[in-house]
């Protein structure tokens, strides 16, 4: 990878992050016919852009020592932490049970579980030929056996997007920048918003998190490869075209593209204190105030926790073996 940051790469991160945000967000809404609407619309693309860019870049990863250890650090040391405290809070403030703690992940936990699998297999796609086809079929035959432990499901269901993203060049990125990917993008977002409000008459909205099983939806196996094989290429298409859509300026939104894990791991914390609060009383009185106030606030939760001094803070318990080697580098390298 180049060491210069490419802005477009940061604003596309910091922008699906703060979709992430607004996503988790809307539950807290009454899901009326209009939120259920936007919120099938995001959920058919935004999580499977994610994904894509997320396998770009995890082309570097190799077997080696310090990768590895990277991998550790980086992933299942705050897997662990962050998995810990969303179930302390739950319990302790939500008065929620939770059973199966690190094995099951628990809400947006699940992205670190699969970023670790996906790693580890990164290699091994790369050597593959034909890794997207590959890839496809076991995203198809994960519905038939993948479960709840460490999110199998997601891994394997998401998992051709990720490869996708792996077997991607620059060459291809190129390709969404020009005016007419922009263009076409537009129209591709557009005619899913206008599918998406037909969502609830042929799927499931459950359909979207590519986390159950069909025999937990669908009877018909047949019918549910079709359903998930559907739904693999609306988010391919929805994907690329918000990527073509992703503006390439350098700006102050484009810095804060560098915190996107802490913006994911936190923004839960205000997710679910706003529901233990009762807001979600609130949004069944007030519904299009709700809705326009929730996602301004969920915008504003994104920036405030990349914005710098904020972001550098948090990444404390974020990275927290980072920050001691980081430290420690600095009182090496220190004149005496």
């Amino acid at each position: 990878m180049p060491s210069q940051r490419d802005p477009w790469f940061d604003n596309a991160k910091m922008t699906l992050v703060t979709l992430v945000v607004v996503g988790h967000s809307w539950t807290l809404l009454p899901q009326n016919a209009w939120d259920r609407w936007t919120y099938d619309f995001l959920y058919f693309w935004h999580v499977p852009a994610f994904v894509l860019v997320t396998g770009y870049l995890s082309r570097g990863f190799t077997w080696s020592g310090p990768r590895l250890w990277s991998l550790i650090k980086t992933v299942v040391v705050p897997y662990v932490i962050f998995e810990g405290l969303l179930a302390w809070f739950r319990i302790k403030v939500g008065g929620i049970a939770m059973n199966d703690l690190w094995a099951d992940p628990h809400w947006p936990m699940w992205y670190l579980s699969a970023l670790f699998f996906w790693r580890l297999m990164t290699p091994i796609f790369k050597w593959l030929p034909a890794k997207v086809v590959i890839a496809v079929l076991i995203s198809l035959a994960a519905g038939l056996w993948a479960g709840d432990t460490l999110d199998f499901a997601r891994v394997f269901g998401l998992l051709p997007f990720f490869v996708l993203g792996l077997k991607m060049h620059p060459g291809h990125w190129e390709l969404l920048r020009t005016r007419r990917a922009r263009v076409y993008g537009w129209v591709v977002l557009a005619a899913i918003f206008v599918l998406a409000r037909f969502t609830d008459s042929w799927i499931e909205t459950e359909w979207l998190y590519y986390r159950s099983r069909y025999d937990a939806l669908e009877p018909d196996n047949m019918h549910a490869v079709t359903i998930r094989m559907v739904l693999l290429l609306l988010g391919l298409a929805g994907a690329f075209a918000f990527f073509a859509i992703v503006p390439r300026v350098n700006s102050w939104f484009t810095r804060l593209g560098s915190a996107t894990l802490v913006v994911y791991l936190f923004h839960g914390f205000a997710v679910l204190s706003a529901r233990y609060a009762g807001y979600p009383d609130w949004t069944e009185q007030h519904a299009v105030v709700a809705f326009v106030l929730t996602s301004v606030l969920a915008v504003g939760l994104a920036l405030l926790l990349a914005w710098q001094p904020v972001a550098r803070r948090l990444n404390y318990l974020v990275d927290p073996i980072g920050t001691v080697e980081r430290w420690r580098e600095r009182r090496v390298s220190a004149p005496a």
